[in-house]
C-alpha cells in the first residue's frame, strides 16, 4: 500500500475492525512531518500493544496512540507533542463529524454549525441576525484547517476542554478554527458593513496564526448565549453596611460570569472603631473578608473554576497585621481567608521608613475622616520624595486627638515577607508611582490593582443616595462610582516579532479590544458606565523567554534589557497610534479633555521626544484617543499554553516538566527547544532576579497601566535578600509586583486575566 495521500484515524478503524496496515501508514504519515522523531521504537511498541488488545471504541485507540507519543517527549525530541496533537485533532474531527452529521474528514459546513448551535441555545442568536447566510459561508470558506497543526498537544487539549463550544451533553461541535472565526465575527459584529467582512478576516488571521490571544472570558464566551467578555474588575467598597453587602452582590454577579475581581477595602473602619458613636464595637475588615471568601468559593464560574477575588489594604490601616495573617496556614481559622488573594497598598514614605528602620503609624480610616475631615487614602505624593500624602500622613501622626499605633516599619515588612514565602502573597502595589503615572488623574484616583496586578485605573465607591417607594415599587438611587473594567488581549511575541507583523497585528488587535467595550453585557451597571467612560483596554504580551531563546539573547544581560526597552517602545507607539486612528473614526473616550493624553504630558513623562513621537503626540492632541487606558501585561498562564509559548514576561520553570491532569501526566518542553535554544532557557529560580527587575523597569516606562511581575526565589532565601529585591523594585519605579514564587510554596494560578 503506497502512501499517496493523507489518511485519517477513521480510515484505520471501521465498523469495529482495525486495519493494522492502515494504522502503520497513518502513523508514518504523521511522523513524516517531524523527521527528527525516532519513529521505529514508537511504532514497535504501539503495534505490539494494539495487536493483542481489542478496542471497542476508536477513542480508546486514539488515547493509546497519544499517551504513548507523549511518553517519548524529551529535551532531544520535543516534537512528539505535535505528533500527539495531530492524533487528537483527528479524534476531534471525528466527534464533530458524528455530532454534526457531515461527511468531510476535517471541517464541515460553517453555516450549519452556527444554525445548529443557535437552535440548541449555545450560540447567541445575534450571529445569525448580524450576518447573512452568504456572508457566513464566505467566512467559512476563509477558514484554514491546516492552522490546527500549529497547536502543541497540551495547547489543543486545553482549548478543547475549556473553550470550544459543546452542547449541553458536552459533545464536540465546534472545532478550533471555528472558535477563532466565531470570536472574530462576534468582535466585529457592529462594524460598518462595507468593510466588516475584511475586518473579520483580519481578526481571524491574527487569532488563527496564534499571533495573539484574547482574554479567557472572550475566548470562552464570544458568540455564546451566556457569560461576558471582560477579564477583570475592581470595586471600591464604601464604609457602610449597605455598601459592603451591595458590593458583595455585585462581585458575585461578576464572578459567576467569568470575571476576576479586585476589591479595595481601605475605606472600611478598623477593628475597635466606633459605630454611630458607640466606642470599640467595630469588628474591622476580617469578617467582610470572610464573606468575600465564601462568595469566591460558592459562586463558581459555570462549573469551570471557583471565583477568584483579591483584596487590597493600605499599609497604614490598623488591621494590617490581621490582614497579612489571613492567608497563613497556622493560627485561628476564624481569622483566615485561604481562598482570597491579598495585596498591600504601599506609599513611598513607608519604603523610606523601612530603609531607615524608622517607625510607622497605623490609623483607623473612619477616625481619620471624623477628626481630620479628609480621607488619607485620597492623597499620593505627586513628586518623588515630596507630595500631599506625606504631608497629610505626618499631619495625622502629630494630631493629638487622633489615636494611632506605632510600630517599626521593618516589622510590617517582615510580616509581608513571611506571608509571601508561605502563601505567595500579598502582592505589592506602589500607589504613589501608580498615581504619578496615571494619564487620567484629572478625574480620579487609583487605590489598588486587580487580581493579577496589571490593571491601574481610576476608582471610586458607589454610594446609595436615597431609597423610596413609588407606585408600589421600591426605588433605590445610587451614585455610581468608577467600578474598573478591563478588556485584555496579548501579543504572542515569539511569533509576531519573528514574522515581523507587529504593526499589522496591533492595528486589528486594538480594534478588537475596543469593540469588546460596546458588545459586553456587564451585569453590574456602574461597571458598564465606567467601561463606557474610560473605554479602557489592556493590550499585553507573552512569550518573552521564548523570543529571547529564538534570538539567542541571555536573560541576564544588558542586551536583553536594551531589547526589551526598544521592543516595548515600538509596541506602545503602534498601540497609541491605532487608538488615535480609531478616535478619528469613532470618537475619543468621553474623559479625554484634560487628560495627560490631551495635554501631551503623557509623552513628556516618558521622554518620547523624537520626531516620530512628536508627530504622534500632536495627532493625539488634535484627534483624541479612543481608549483612556491602553496597555497592561497579564499573566497569560492558560492562553500562552494554547499558543504554544511561554507565559507573559516570565522565565520558564524548567525545560522539561510534567503537566498533571486528573489521572495522568503530560510531559511538556520549553517551546522550540533544540540544541541551539537550550542554552538560553535558564530556569526562573536560577536567574538573578535583579536582571528581571531591570527588564521590567524599562518595560514599565512604556506600559501605561502595570505588569504581572513575579519574583522567583529559592525557599532558602534570606530575609535581607528578599527585602533587597522589594526595595530594588520600588526604587526602579515598578508599579506593582505579583507573586513571590518560592520553591516551597504552592501557588494557585489565575485564569481570569489570561489573554
Amino acid at each position: 500500500m503506497e502512501l499517496t495521500k493523507t489518511i485519517h484515524l477513521q480510515d484505520v478503524y471501521k465498523q469495529g475492525q482495525m486495519d493494522l496496515e492502515k494504522l502503520k501508514y497513518y502513523l508514518l504519515d504523521i511522523g513524516g512531518a517531524y523527521p527528527k522523531l525516532s519513529m521505529q521504537p514508537y511504532m514497535e511498541r504501539v503495534l505490539s500493544f494494539v495487536e493483542h488488545q481489542p478496542f471497542d471504541q476508536i477513542s480508546k485507540l486514539s488515547n493509546v496512540l497519544i499517551l504513548e507519543a507523549l511518553s517519548y517527549i524529551s529535551e532531544t525530541e520535543p516534537d512528539w507533542t505535535y505528533f500527539a496533537a495531530r492524533i487528537y485533532l483527528d479524534q476531534l474531527y471525528m466527534e464533530a463529524q458524528r455530532n454534526r452529521g457531515y461527511h468531510e474528514k476535517t471541517y464541515g459546513d460553517f453555516y450549519q454549525l452556527i444554525t445548529c448551535l443557535t437552535e440548541k441555545g449555545i450560540y447567541h442568536s445575534n450571529l445569525l441576525q448580524a450576518y447573512s447566510q452568504d456572508e457566513i459561508q464566505e467566512l467559512g470558506a476563509y477558514i484554514v484547517p491546516s492552522r490546527d497543526y500549529l497547536f502543541t498537544y497540551i495547547g489543543l487539549k486545553t482549548l478543547s476542554d475549556r473553550y470550544l463550544a459543546r452542547d449541553y451533553e458536552k459533545r464536540t461541535f465546534e472545532l478550533p478554527q471555528e472558535r477563532f472565526m466565531v470570536i472574530a465575527m462576534t468582535l466585529m459584529m457592529k462594524e460598518n458593513e462595507k468593510h466588516r467582512l475584511s475586518l473579520v478576516k483580519e481578526a481571524y488571521w491574527a487569532l488563527s496564526n496564534l499571533y495573539m490571544t484574547v482574554a479567557t472570558p472572550t475566548l470562552a464566551n464570544a458568540g455564546k448565549s451566556y457569560g461576558q467578555l471582560s477579564s477583570c474588575f475592581i470595586d471600591t467598597v464604601d464604609d457602610s453596611l449597605q455598601a459592603i453587602f451591595d458590593s458583595n452582590t455585585d462581585i458575585a454577579n461578576l464572578s459567576k460570569n467569568g470575571g476576576g475581581i479586585g476589591v479595595y477595602l481601605g475605606k472600611i473602619r478598623s477593628r475597635g472603631s466606633d459605630i454611630r458613636g458607640f466606642k470599640g464595637v467595630s469588628s474591622g475588615i476580617i469578617p467582610w473578608m470572610k464573606q468575600l471568601n465564601n462568595t469566591a468559593v460558592s459562586v463558581d464560574q459555570l462549573g469551570q473554576r471557583k471565583g477568584a477575588i483579591s483584596v487590597y489594604l493600605d499599609v497604614w490601616h490598623k488591621d494590617i497585621f490581621s490582614f497579612l495573617d489571613a492567608k497563613l496556614n497556622n493560627g485561628d481559622e476564624r481569622l483566615r481567608t485561604h481562598d482570597l488573594f491579598t495585596g498591600v497598598c504601599i506609599p513611598d514614605l513607608f519604603m523610606e521608613q523601612v530603609e531607615a528602620r524608622g517607625d510607622w503609624y497605623l490609623f483607623d480610616p473612619h477616625e481619620v475622616r471624623q477628626v481630620m475631615g479628609y480621607n488619607l487614602e485620597d492623597f499620593y505624593d505627586e513628586e518623588y520624595g515630596n507630595g500631599s500624602f506625606r504631608e497629610k500622613y505626618w499631619e495625622c501622626v502629630h494630631h493629638p486627638a487622633l489615636s494611632k499605633e506605632k510600630v517599626p516599619a521593618i516589622e510590617i515588612m517582615k510580616r509581608i515577607m513571611i506571608s509571601q514565602l508561605e502563601a505567595g502573597t500579598p502582592f505589592m502595589f506602589y500607589r504613589d508611582e501608580v498615581n504619578r503615572q496615571n494619564a487620567n488623574k484629572h478625574v480620579g484616583m487609583i487605590y489598588c490593582s486587580n487580581l493579577c496586578t496589571e490593571i491601574a485605573q481610576n476608582q471610586s465607591a458607589t454610594t446609595v443616595e436615597q431609597q423610596y417607594t413609588e407606585d408600589g415599587k421600591i426605588i433605590i438611587v445610587k451614585k455610581p462610582g468608577d467600578f474598573v473594567v478591563c478588556n485584555l488581549s496579548s501579543i504572542n511575541l515569539a511569533r509576531a516579532v519573528q514574522d515581523d507583523v507587529l504593526k499589522r497585528l496591533i492595528k486589528i488587535q486594538v480594534r478588537m479590544l475596543d469593540n469588546v467595550i460596546d458588545l459586553n453585557n456587564i451585569p453590574v451597571l456602574q461597571a458598564k458606565i465606567t467601561n463606557e467612560k474610560y473605554r479602557a483596554i489592556g493590550l499585553g504580551t507573552f512569550g518573552m523567554h521564548h523570543l529571547f531563546a529564538l534570538k539567542k539573547i541571555k536573560w541576564e544581560s544588558e542586551e536583553a534589557v536594551q531589547f526589551v526597552d526598544q521592543l516595548y517602545e515600538k509596541i506602545a507607539f503602534y498601540t497609541i497610534e491605532t487608538s488615535m486612528e480609531l478616535a478619528k473614526e469613532k470618537g475619543a473616550y468621553p474623559l479625554f479633555k484634560g487628560s495627560e493624553w490631551e495635554t501631551g504630558r503623557y509623552f513628556k513623562r516618558r521622554g518620547y521626544n523624537n520626531q516620530e513621537w512628536t508627530t504622534l503626540k500632536e495627532q493625539v492632541q488634535k484627534n483624541g484617543i479612543r481608549n483612556g487606558y491602553l496597555m497592561a501585561v497579564a499573566p497569560n498562564a492558560s492562553t500562552s499554553i494554547i499558543a504554544g509559548s511561554t507565559a507573559s514576561i516570565d522565565p520558564i520553570f524548567q525545560k522539561v516538566y510534567a503537566e498533571e491532569k486528573k489521572d495522568y501526566k503530560i510531559l511538556v518542553t520549553a517551546p522550540n527547544l533544540n540544541p541551539e535554544t537550550t542554552w538560553f532557557y535558564k530556569s526562573a529560580y536560577m536567574i538573578d532576579q535583579t536582571w528581571s527587575i531591570k527588564q521590567n523597569a524599562v518595560r514599565q516606562k512604556h506600559i501605561d497601566q502595570s505588569i504581572s511581575f513575579n519574583f522567583y526565589v529559592l525557599n532558602t532565601i534570606k530575609a535581607k535578600d528578599l527585602l533587597n529585591l522589594h526595595v530594588t523594585a520600588w526604587k526602579s519605579r515598578l508599579k506593582t509586583t505579583y507573586y513571590v514564587r518560592s520553591t516551597s510554596s504552592n501557588i494557585e494560578e489565575c485564569d481570569s486575566c489570561a489573554s
